[in-house]
Order: structure tokens, then C-alpha cells, then sequence
């Protein structure tokens, strides 16, 4: 992802689409003529874009791309678009271990769930492996939130039910919490917010929570599981 600074827009060498640099993965030359994902857009020397998706990253691969776009005999090692999605995933759980260190994470069912009671809970996680009914109960206390605030206005009954396969669901109003699900196993949450066996985590207010969403919503984007979303956008 680009640094926080940079608005230009910048062209995707696959699809010459021009965007903001939040919407695709900068690629240096490395030292040895190797393809380098520049995941924080900050590595020297001259840079090319792709899409923030991984058929977008293999096409660039496949088409030669990168020796298109950087003037010289770019050369790829290992496989490209699984190291751009582990560095993704990489940058994700520091951002989120960040967040912890910050005091901004709430872990365990019945204190998410209190979390999101009380408000300032800009997001909610759950782990690959949460079961079924458990973020059911997730969704039903954020919309009761969502209720108590007045940011959701009707007259359904607290039966809203988060679809079995779902690899994330988010709430409709623009103001609530996102309820993010299956972005990572929980060994990978436990990992990052130094626990055991963490399933759902509430992640509240803060600047390190914003970065936090960035990481986790470009992840989502490469995976093709939200390829529109700004997490982040209400909370500006």
C-alpha cells in the first residue's frame, strides 16, 4: 500500500486503469534484477503499480509486465502473487498487534459483545473457525447498537443471521461497526494479539485502529472477498 502522503493517481500496468495508489501494489527492481512487492510504497528507485488483486498480480506475471514497465529484464522469483498476499497478511497482523499494544483491541465473546454495548467499537473480528452462532449473536449486538443509536431504523426482530459461508459480512448503515469475519485463522489472531485460541476480537477508536482496517481491507481486496470496500471511510 502507498504511503498516506502520496494522492496521485497512479496506472495499473495490467489494465492501464488509472486510481489512487490505496487500490494497487507498487513493484520495485530489486538489487539482483528481482521483482520486489514494495508493500508500503516506500522502496527506492523506480516504480511500477498493480490492481491490489491476486489474478491482477499473475496477469502482470504471465504478460511480462514488470520488464514492460521497469525497462529491464525484470526477473521473477518464487511465486509473485503468494508472496504479495503474505506480505499483505504480514503488514495486517503487525497493524493489528499495534492496535493491542495500544490498548484499542477487546478480546473474548462476552467482552466484544459488552464492547459493543458500550460503543466506540469501530469494527468487530471473527476468526475463520467461529462457529455459526456465534457471529449471528455478533451481528445481532451490533445492530442492536446500531438501533440504540439510531443509525438503523426498522422493525426486525433480532434474528439477523450472518450466512454460514460468508468470508465477511458487513453492516449496511455507513456509521457501525464492520463485522469483519474469516480474513484470519485464529491462530494468526493469537499470534498477533499475543492470546490463545482468540476467536472474536472488537477493535475501538483510534489512529492505529485506522491503519489497522487499511491493512485488513487491502488484504480482503487482493483475496477478491471485498474488492469496493473502504472500512475506514466513515470514521473520517
Amino acid at each position: 500500500m502507498a504511503p498516506k502522503a502520496e494522492t496521485a493517481e497512479r496506472s495499473c500496468i495490467v489494465t492501464r486503469v488509472a486510481q489512487p495508489p490505496e487500490g494497487l501494489v507498487r513493484f520495485v527492481l530489486g538489487p539482483d534484477d528481482a521483482v520486489v512487492p514494495d508493500i508500503r510504497g516506500n522502496l527506492p528507485g523506480r516504480g511500477v503499480w498493480v490492481t491490489c488483486r491476486r489474478d491482477m498480480v499473475a496477469e502482470a506475471v504471465k504478460k511480462r509486465a514488470f520488464s514492460r514497465g521497469l525497462k529491464a529484464e525484470a526477473k521473477i522469483v518464487g511465486d509473485l502473487p503468494e508472496l504479495v498476499e503474505a506480505l499483505l497478511l504480514k503488514a495486517a497482523l503487525s497493524s493489528f498487534s499495534m492496535a493491542r499494544k495500544a490498548g484499542l483491541v477487546v478480546t473474548g465473546f462476552d467482552q466484544v459483545v459488552g464492547a459493543i454495548g458500550k460503543g466506540g467499537v469501530v469494527a468487530v473480528l471473527s476468526a475463520r473457525e467461529a462457529a455459526d452462532d456465534g457471529r449471528r449473536k455478533i451481528g445481532q449486538a451490533v445492530r442492536r447498537r446500531l438501533r440504540a443509536t439510531g443509525a438503523l431504523v426498522d422493525a426486525t426482530e433480532e434474528t439477523d443471521e450472518m450466512p454460514a459461508n460468508a468470508a465477511l459480512w458487513q453492516q449496511p448503515p455507513p456509521s457501525g461497526p464492520k463485522v469483519i469475519a474469516g480474513i484470519f485463522a485464529s491462530s494468526e489472531m493469537d499470534l498477533a494479539l499475543g492470546g490463545a485460541n482468540v476467536i472474536h476480537a472488537a477493535l475501538l477508536a483510534g489512529g492505529v485502529s485506522t491503519s489497522f482496517l487499511k491493512c485488513a481491507a487491502a488484504l480482503a481486496r487482493y483475496r477478491g472477498e471485498a474488492p469496493e470496500t473502504d472500512w475506514t471511510a466513515y470514521l473520517s
